[in-house]
Formats: structure tokens, C-alpha cells, sequence
């Protein structure tokens, strides 16, 4: 781990030679936000190819390259695709770049994801805020020699994701009239989806959605110092005893019909939290 200080600076070194911005927000456009990018007033394209030490994004529906720009007036710094441990990549490289981005100057992280419905009380195409998580990944990306410069050897997680932005959204949602829940997320490491006896393991563990993603990054991000939101947009219902087989075109095609809403909930909140900020 000694060694990913200077993986980081390197690759903090090479955006700042192709965008002069400081984000003031990092964002990991998973399925069914991949659309916020055209959002954005772009004002840098970086490939992760391109990148030092960046890996290369090998899922379906995920495009492999940063925006740099403003969303609505604010600096921000976009992932349009994210990396899974599923691909074979150490989860210390999965998170490289939110450390990068916090290296960037980054204060606030926004992560999303195409999740399972564990709840009963949710719909597919239903949007959860997630309040809290559990990491049944097998793995941790902090295992290691831990540099201080990084952030701290013990992390406190009592309260992953931020709460005051989480009820900042929740309102947001009540405003324009979005289903929106608070709820747990718990990450697996996949590819394959759950059996039957999983999920209903899950569930009763506390979990109210199933995802193959963002635990690892949020453990970063609270290593490393930023506050964290996170969006989950429900595009299968997994429910032992109703369960049906579900595909990866009708996840994305969920996640699609969702994208709308998810954006103008993304948009709004960061443009709420970032006036708060500033006042």
C-alpha cells in the first residue's frame, strides 16, 4: 500500500495536465446515471487508458473515461463507468480514483449504482439513498501497511454516508414528486446473481438492496476524508419466494427508464448541498 501515494500522485498529476479545475465533487456514474454526463459543461474528456495506473472498464453500458466540467455551476469530476471486483481488479485499484479525485481537491462524493430489491416494500425502478452498508465482498481495500497520508488506520464508519445530504435529498424527491427510500446496501462480489437461500440471508441480515459495487469506495472515501451520497436505483425485485430470472438488458433497460429522475434527484442535491456549503 506504501507505494499507492505515488500511483496517486501521478495520476492526479496527469488530469491536472489536461484540466486545470479543482472538482468540488467527485461522481461515479454507474447504470442508470450515465446520462448525467451529457449534463455536464465539459471542459476536459480523459479516457482511463490515458490515465497512469487507471484500469480499464470492461462492464456493459459503462464508457471508461472521466468527465471534468461544471454541473449547474458546480466543479465537478465524473466517472462514466466504474470498475468491479468481478473483473479481476484489486479492490485497492477499483478505488484509486476516488483517492485521486480527493488528491484533485474534491470535498464530496456521489456514487450510484443499478441495485436487487431485497425490501418487499420497494418497485422495480424505485430509487433507495443509502443510509448504510455491509461489505459481504470477501475483501476490503485498507488491508495493508496503511500510509497515514492516505488517511488514518481506523476509519470510523459509524456514519458512512452523510446524513444531512441524504435528508437534503430526500427532499429533493419530495419536491418533485420521486419515489425515493432510505435504506441499507449490501455488496457481494458476483459476477452471478444470488440463489434463492442468499437472498433471503440477506434480508434477514438487515440488507434492503444487493449490488456488486460502491462499498469499496465508500470505505475509501471515508479513509480519505470526503462525505458520501449514494443512489440506488432498484432495477430487479429479489424476492425468494416470487423470484423470476432476471437479465442484463432488463436491468439496463430498468435503469434506463429511471435515468430522469435519478438525474434531476442527483442534480438538484448537489446544487443544494453545494449553496449550503458555500452559505
Amino acid at each position: 500500500m506504501l507505494d499507492l501515494y505515488d500511483k496517486v500522485t501521478e495520476a492526479a498529476a496527469f488530469i491536472r495536465s489536461r484540466w486545470s479545475g479543482t472538482p468540488q465533487t467527485g461522481l461515479i456514474l454507474g447504470t442508470g446515471l450515465g446520462g448525467l454526463a451529457a449534463e455536464i459543461e465539459t471542459e476536459a474528456t480523459i479516457s482511463y487508458e490515458e490515465i497512469p495506473h487507471f484500469p480499464k472498464s470492461t462492464t456493459t453500458s459503462h464508457r471508461g473515461q472521466l468527465v471534468c466540467g461544471k454541473l449547474d455551476g458546480v466543479p465537478v469530476i465524473a466517472m462514466e463507468g466504474r470498475f468491479h471486483m468481478y473483473e479481476g481488479y484489486p479492490l485497492k485499484q477499483i478505488t484509486l480514483p476516488i483517492r485521486v479525485f480527493k488528491a484533485l481537491g474534491a470535498e464530496m462524493l456521489v456514487v450510484s449504482n443499478a441495485c436487487g430489491g431485497l425490501n418487499p416494500n420497494y418497485n422495480c425502478g424505485d430509487i433507495m439513498l443509502i443510509e448504510d452498508q455491509i461489505n459481504l465482498m470477501g475483501d476490503n481495500p485498507l488491508i495493508g501497511i496503511n500510509d497515514d497520508r492516505l488517511g488514518p488506520r481506523f476509519p470510523d464508519m459509524c456514519e458512512p454516508y452523510d446524513q444531512r445530504m441524504i435528508d437534503v435529498a430526500l427532499a429533493v424527491a419530495r419536491r418533485n414528486d420521486i419515489v425515493a427510500h432510505k435504506g441499507v446496501f449490501v455488496a457481494v462480489a458476483g459476477p452471478n446473481l444470488e440463489t434463492r437461500a442468499e437472498y433471503r440471508y440477506l434480508r434477514t441480515i438487515g440488507a434492503d438492496v444487493v449490488g456488486m459495487s460502491t462499498v469499496p469506495e465508500t470505505i475509501v472515501a471515508v479513509h480519505s476524508g470526503l462525505k458520501v451520497i449514494g443512489f440506488s436505483v432498484v432495477t430487479d425485485m429479489c424476492l425468494p419466494d416470487a423470484l423470476k430470472p432476471a437479465s442484463v438488458e432488463e436491468i439496463i433497460a430498468v435503469a434506463t427508464r429511471a435515468e430522469p429522475q435519478l438525474t434531476r434527484l442527483v442534480r438538484e442535491t448537489i446544487a443544494q448541498v453545494n449553496q449550503v456549503r458555500i452559505a
